[in-house]
Parts: structure tokens; C-alpha cells; sequence
């Protein structure tokens, strides 16, 4: 698959230990070295911020989506690409999914792991077939890993879905794997038993 834009999602805090700042903003610059376009929030702080102003140094294009609410409150990034802005999360999600070849989390709370479930859940029902990776930073998606894993064990994901999310801690790589991602092909993602 050729990629040309990453949706990523991340926190809007930076986080206790330096090192999300640190591989956010490495993020940025491998996705703009490598000419991809990103998209995201759409804001200044945090990890966004590190991410997009990374990217910007760098060259990249950088597109930003973002609530009028979140506007409002000042956290808008004013030297992006562009910046959209929305009045709905409900149509921001669904505006950064269509500007993206393929999805990537890091480290955030709430909201980042809301975006990220559910594009992995349309690319598990077929609604897209674009890729969903993980930057793993410091053990902080270990235990994402080991909820997919216990999921698939116990009978909630298929063994097929457990691979839709793609999980690497170096950037380089894992966007080499999502461009290598082939989407699963299956004719019901429920249960066999429920046929």
C-alpha cells in the first residue's frame, strides 16, 4: 500500500517523562522526511504539538482538524498546512479519517485511545481497509498489548483481527509495516456461532 498521509492521534499533555515529547517529535520528522503528509488535532500543546512543530522543521505538510470549542480555548496551532475547523469531535474524527492512508497512536488518554478504537474498528467491520499501528514509547502500550492478547484468548477479537493493530517502537519501522499491511478478508467479522 502506498501511504501519503498518517492520521495520528496523541495527547494533548506532554506526558511525566520526557521521552513522549521526545519520540513524538521524532515521529513527525521520519513521517516528513519520508514526504508523508500528517494529520491530526490540530493543536499546539502536548504531544501534538511536538509532533506537528517536528514536522513543520522538517518541511512536512501538516494538516490540522479541530473543534471550534477546542479553537476557542486557544490551543489551535496557527503554522500549520492548514487547520479545519469543526463543530463536532463526531465530524472531526470522520474528516482526519478521510484525509489519511493509515492510522497511528501515541501515547495520550482518553481521547487519543477513543480516535484510535475506532478506526481500528472500521477497518475491522470494512468500512475502510487502511492500516492502524502503535508507536510503543516506553512500555506505555504494554498494556494495550496485553489486553488484545486476553481479548483474542478469551473470544471478544478474532485471532484474524488481533493483528489489525500494528505495533512498533521505532517509527521508521512501523510505518514500513503499515505500508506493507494487507487488510483481512473475511466474510463476517462476528462470531462463526453466530450464524
Amino acid at each position: 500500500m502506498k501511504l501519503s498521509s498518517i492520521c495520528v492521534f496523541c495527547g494533548s499533555n506532554s506526558g511525566v517523562d520526557p521521552v513522549y515529547m521526545e519520540r513524538a517529535a521524532g515521529f513527525g520528522q521520519t513521517a516528513a522526511r519520508r514526504g508523508l503528509r500528517l494529520v491530526y488535532g490540530g493543536g499546539h500543546v502536548g504531544l501534538m504539538g511536538a509532533l506537528a512543530d517536528a514536522a513543520l522543521v522538517e518541511g512536512g505538510e501538516v494538516r490540522g482538524v479541530i473543534t471550534r470549542a477546542l479553537e476557542a480555548r486557544e490551543i489551535a496551532h496557527q503554522g500549520l498546512t492548514s487547520l479545519q475547523v469543526v463543530e463536532t469531535m463526531h465530524e472531526r474524527k470522520a474528516r482526519m479519517a478521510d484525509m489519511a492512508d493509515a492510522f497511528v497512536m501515541l501515547p495520550g488518554g482518553f481521547g487519543t485511545w477513543d480516535e484510535f478504537c475506532e478506526a481500528v474498528t472500521w477497518t475491522q467491520l470494512g468500512v475502510h481497509s487502511k492500516p492502524c499501528g502503535v508507536l510503543e514509547v516506553a512500555g506505555y502500550f504494554d498494556p494495550l498489548r496485553a489486553l488484545v492478547e486476553g481479548a483474542t484468548r478469551e473470544g471478544f477479537i478474532r485471532p484474524e483481527h488481533a493483528g489489525l493493530v500494528v505495533m512498533d517502537s521505532d517509527p521508521a519501522a512501523l510505518l514500513d509495516r503499515l505500508a506493507l499491511w494487507e487488510p483481512v478478508r473475511l466474510d463476517r467479522w462476528l462470531d462463526r456461532r453466530q450464524r
